[in-house]
């Protein structure tokens, strides 16, 4: 009887969302796990299923380390961005369009609904801008999104599920390493996207990063801009992007723990949530 209970708790959100885009940012333990990937797979697949229209962003950074160390190649972060050199980007490059997109792609195509992937390149969906460290250093060819062009993923979008590796390029076409979660975030603004979800290693936004327990369930883009200067980690860059894309329009976004099978869905379809919502001011 819970399984009828949980679809017919999940029926009026199936309902309000018909038609409406969701923003997934993929990562963490979700993308490491063997089990989680296939999971998310179908998660993504029932999304789609149902009528809502989902798009995936992903990064890869530990996929990106790997080769690097693998090829000799110096690995080196300021301020938590990669230093990226010509060499550096040319293995994020290959290592996130070439490889990680391609199997989130078959994957979820082997769940049932057929995936196109992308990188921002790819109809000069996304333009960057470079970026310094914190301290103003100059750590190579990093950006930020400057500009989204939605044409082609407003195309894609209507017949597929579309998957977006964080790689841009700047006007002259220099490639740039572009961290996702700020990538998902301008997707999400430039699509109007309902909601924007990110998955991450932990339950939510915690008020004491030690204890799980203490999950904000709910907070307001104000709540977050308030407590932004004090928080350290991970947690920082998806609260901006969170910020930035609910002050864009998006009407949420949320913070969700990736390593609980079917979070995804759970944040999504039922009342309690299982990470950190964050909306508007009231």
């Amino acid at each position: 009887m819970r399984d009828i209970a949980t679809l017919l708790e999940a029926l009026p959100y199936i309902r309000e969302y018909q038609g409406d885009t969701i923003v997934i940012k993929y990562g963490g333990a979700a993308m490491d796990d063997p089990k989680l990937r296939e999971e998310f797979a179908r998660d993504v697949v029932l999304l789609k299923y149902v009528g809502l229209n989902p798009v995936v962003v992903h990064g890869g950074g530990p996929e990106i380390t790997s080769w690097m160390e693998r090829l000799g190649l110096p690995v080196e972060f300021v301020g938590g961005l990669r230093k990226s050199d010509e060499a550096t980007v040319e293995v994020a490059k290959m290592v996130l369009v070439g490889k990680v997109n391609k199997d989130i792609v078959t994957r979820i195509g082997r769940h049932g609904q057929p995936a196109v992937g992308l990188c921002g390149d790819d109809g000069n969906m996304l333009t960057a801008e470079r970026i310094q460290g914190p301290g103003g250093e100059d750590i190579g060819n990093v950006g930020r999104v400057a500009k989204v062009d939605t044409g082609v993923l407003e195309h894609i979008a209507e017949d597929y599920i579309p998957v977006i590796a964080s790689i841009a390029a700047d006007t002259s076409g220099c490639s740039m390493n572009v961290n996702a979660d700020e990538a998902a975030s301008a997707v999400a603004r430039a699509l109007g996207a309902e909601k924007i979800i990110f998955l991450t290693d932990v339950a939510g936004w915690l008020s004491d990063a030690s204890d799980e327990s203490s999950l904000i369930s709910e907070a307001t883009v104000g709540d977050v801009k308030a407590e932004l200067d004090g928080i350290q980690g991970g947690m920082a860059p998806k609260l901006r992007a969170c910020v930035d894309a609910v002050m864009g329009g998006v009407r949420s976004a949320h913070i969700v723990d990736g390593r609980v099978e079917h979070s995804l869905l759970l944040e999504i379809f039922t009342v309690a949530g299982c990470g950190t919502k964050i909306i508007p001011d009231r």
